[in-house]
């Protein structure tokens, strides 16, 4: 270096980094005022025709296309206090990765994302922003109308991919130490991302033959295809992170095994895959299923593909899915996609209380689905073969709101009847997988089998463990998950480094 230059500081850096970027959305604003923004109407996700798509298992949203991804980005007001950012489980830089799209920019903007969002083909899909950060965003707020952000996330994630751009980081140099991470869903990899980005040695260790967690046994392809989950699994691998599948933790190995293994901090994923059942009469029929046998037989078992995969499942005529979250629209329009004659939803509450998303339930509905709703089932019938044959129901009225916040139903007197059927897919919730906390005692769990953690920092009651996802939470969203993550992954930073400077 010539002496007559010197490096700039870190600190000189980030300031003249702000006003550039300060300056760069003064011409933005300047270019298009806000008024003339809130004029343009928010875009329509593009879709495959109902009568089409139910037969298949391809994408159903077909994504956007550059005029209209750039369209929908001149719609943010990038506003002095964006309230979108703190409505992100995961921290994303909203207002920027947008005024990149505006810019045509669309591969520094989904490396904007990747800052802090390490699977964001997959949020972009299925995370339920209409909840999350479009809620709370002003535009919202000002025309009932927010920007699509998660259509945007999908649409430059998707581009960096297609356009063969992906870039990897570089990692920080290596710490020496091994994290040891349990479980590979969305949880389990996106700590592992933040971990190897920062030095460390991070091997994840997935039951399964296939990583992704519910990603690629509960959600089904024309939700989230496999090649997208794939794309976003080989990333974590170019990072530098280890996958080591059919590895049951708990049995292959425990925790105090992987301490003798010179493994230095733990991060349990293992999700919520223990089924709930609601115990009435004949739940133990042939042709009853849990939605998580069901779908994992479907999806990562590839049932759908019949003969080319050999995997059994009772293809019903008249299937009947209980429940009303996410996870029963994707069991009822798997069923329709297999061939159901009839295919419905059977509900003990009203729409309005139901816990899916509005998308779900809206191309539910467009497929044919039908829903019966403030419904109950009491028992299930068998014929002489032992297989369910039809079910028992009663009428349900809503009464006062219950610890959930929603209206409580109660079942109106004399109003039972029957309902035929020759499958069912139970859908009403999961438990956190008792593997891990029933072979590692020093785990403290909750009345509910979750692991319990300090929700400030993920940390369980043993040293050097920490969790996040279904296992401490029952069953949640994906984005939730990943927001655990990333707090459980600075925490386990800071805790290796303290570790390091206590061998010093």
């Amino acid at each position: 270096m010539s002496e007559n230059k010197k490096e700039l500081s870190p600190e000189l850096k980030e300031r003249l980094k702000a006003e550039y970027n300060q300056e760069w959305r003064q011409k933005l604003r300047t270019s298009l005022k806000a008024k003339e923004r809130m004029k343009i109407s928010r875009v329509q996700m593009p879709e495959r025709d109902s009568e089409e798509r139910n037969k298949d298992f391809e994408e159903v949203n077909l994504g956007l296309d550059e005029e209209m991804a750039r369209r929908e980005a001149r719609r943010c007001l990038d506003c002095a206090k964006p309230q979108c950012v703190k409505g992100c489980p995961v921290g994303i830089d909203i207002p920027t990765f947008i005024k990149l799209i505006e810019t045509g920019d669309f591969v520094k903007s989904v490396r904007k994302i990747k800052e802090t969002n390490t699977l964001p083909a997959i949020c972009g899909r299925v995370c339920p922003q209409e909840e999350q950060c479009e809620v709370v965003c002003n535009l919202n707020k000002a025309t009932g109308s927010p920007i699509a952000i998660g259509y945007l996330e999908r649409f430059v994630s998707d581009y960096e991919r297609e356009k063969g751009e992906i870039f990897v980081p570089q990692t920080s140099p290596s710490t020496g130490f091994k994290v040891a991470v349990i479980g590979a869903g969305p949880a389990g990899l996106t700590v592992a991302g933040e971990l190897v980005k920062k030095g460390h040695q991070v091997t994840v260790f997935e039951a399964l033959h296939h990583e992704g967690g519910v990603l690629v046994y509960g959600i089904p392809e024309f939700r989230l295809p496999k090649k997208t989950l794939e794309a976003e699994v080989d990333y974590l691998r170019k990072l530098g992170v280890e996958f080591k599948n059919n590895f049951v933790v708990g049995m292959t190995a425990t925790l105090d095994d992987f301490k003798k293994e010179g493994y230095d901090a733990f991060f349990v994923g293992s999700g919520a895959g223990l089924p709930r059942f609601m115990n009435i009469p004949g739940e133990n029929l042939v042709g009853i299923y849990s939605a998580n046998e069901y779908l994992t037989r479907v999806n990562l078992m590839r049932a759908y593909e019949f003969p080319k995969y050999d995997t059994p499942v009772i293809l019903g005529q008249r299937v009947a899915v209980i429940g009303g979250g996410n996870v029963a629209m994707d069991s009822v329009r798997t069923a329709q996609r297999l061939g159901a004659e009839w295919a419905g939803i059977v509900y003990r509450r009203s729409r309005k209380e139901m816990p899916a998303r509005e998308e779900e339930i809206h191309h539910a509905e467009e497929e044919g689905i039908e829903f019966h709703l403030l419904t109950n089932p009491l028992r299930y019938m068998k014929d002489e073969n032992g297989q369910v044959k039809s079910m028992e129901c009663i009428r349900m009225k809503l009464g006062e709101p219950d610890s959930s916040g929603r209206r409580r139903p109660v079942p109106i007197e004399g109003s039972e009847f029957t309902l035929k059927v020759d499958m069912v897919v139970v859908a009403i919730g999961q438990s956190p997988n008792p593997l891990i906390p029933s072979t590692t005692p020093e785990l403290e769990v909750g009345k509910w089998g979750n692991i319990e953690v300090d929700w400030n920092t993920m940390a369980a009651s043993m040293e050097g463990v920490y969790a996040g996802g279904d296992i401490i939470r029952g069953g949640a969203t994906v984005i939730l998950a990943m927001g655990d993550a990333r707090t459980a992954a600075s925490e386990i930073d800071k805790y290796l480094k303290t570790k390091k400077r206590k061998k010093t």
